[in-house]
């Protein structure tokens, strides 16, 4: 008996309509969530706006920022790379259209960010901010910034690119350590793209273990196209603090940029 239709396009319908399913029940529990006090953070590297289509489109990325709709979002490579640094987003679009403001830095005239990271937020108060410039090859930077949010809670949030060699990300870890172990202790996330697909003893999230033991499972977001290396990480100093990492992957995402964005929900940090 001769069967109608193709079989490949009902398989692909079916299992698109239960990733939409997924992705709107994810949606709800991430609303429920932030209705219970919780933050929704994200962390994402634009590629300098270029997408996989070769096209440099800001607007690309900032509709994709809009699908998140993070209560805190990092970001890497929003500047250019090489000579004076220059901001690749219209910032006052993006506050707009998303809601979110950035951190405010010094010395960073025609930049956005520093060494191409920035970090937004949604409400809340800037207590403080630290650039670092971390040690290796590469021009490599983290942004540490403490956010007193709208509810009296207070996270500090280190946004931070680390570089492609091994040996610059074994010492960016370490000089992280360093600052975070010269502060008083607080709830803090530590999220960007970290570009380590190392584990065990070599891999620099080890060495960062000692103080974030709140690490978890990684989310495959690099290539975009077909994310195979989990080299963007939201991770807590604290194993409660937050839920596990998700990807945001759709259509526009997958075009974008080279990476995929992650997420994750904050839940318990300590009130100030």
């Amino acid at each position: 008996m001769k069967q109608s239709g193709n079989p490949n396009l009902r398989a692909n319908l079916v299992a698109s309509l239960r990733n939409r399913k997924q992705r709107d029940q994810l949606r709800e529990e991430e609303l429920s969530a932030r209705d219970e006090g919780g933050l929704l953070v994200a962390s994402y590297n634009v590629h300098k706006c270029v997408g996989v289509d070769g096209k440099f489109d800001p607007a690309r990325i900032a509709h994709v920022i809009r699908e998140i709709g993070p209560d805190v979002l990092a970001l890497q490579e929003a500047d250019t790379r090489f000579g004076e640094r220059r901001g690749l987003l219209d910032l006052n679009w993006m506050e707009r259209e998303t809601g979110l403001v950035p951190v405010p830095l010094s010395g960073v005239s025609k930049a956005h960010g520093w060494h191409g990271n920035v970090l937004f937020f949604r409400e809340g108060v800037v207590r403080d901010v630290h650039q670092v410039k971390l040690p290796g090859l590469e021009p490599r930077g983290a942004l540490m910034t403490e956010l007193e949010m709208k509810d009296g809670h207070v996270l500090r949030v280190i946004a931070a690119h680390l570089g492609l060699l091994n040996r610059s990300r074994q010492q960016q870890a370490r000089m992280i350590l360093d600052l975070l172990s010269a502060r008083d202790e607080q709830p803090t996330i530590l999220m960007g793209d970290l570009n380590e697909w190392r584990l065990g003893d070599r891999s620099s999230l080890n060495s960062l273990s000692a103080i974030f033991r709140g690490m978890p499972a990684a989310v495959p977001s690099f290539p975009s196209r077909l994310p195979v290396l989990a080299l963007d990480r939201i991770m807590s100093n604290r194993p409660d603090l937050i839920e596990r990492v998700r990807v945001h992957d759709t259509a526009l995402a997958r075009t974008a940029s080279d990476h995929l964005p992650i997420k994750a929900l904050v839940r318990h940090a300590a009130p100030a």
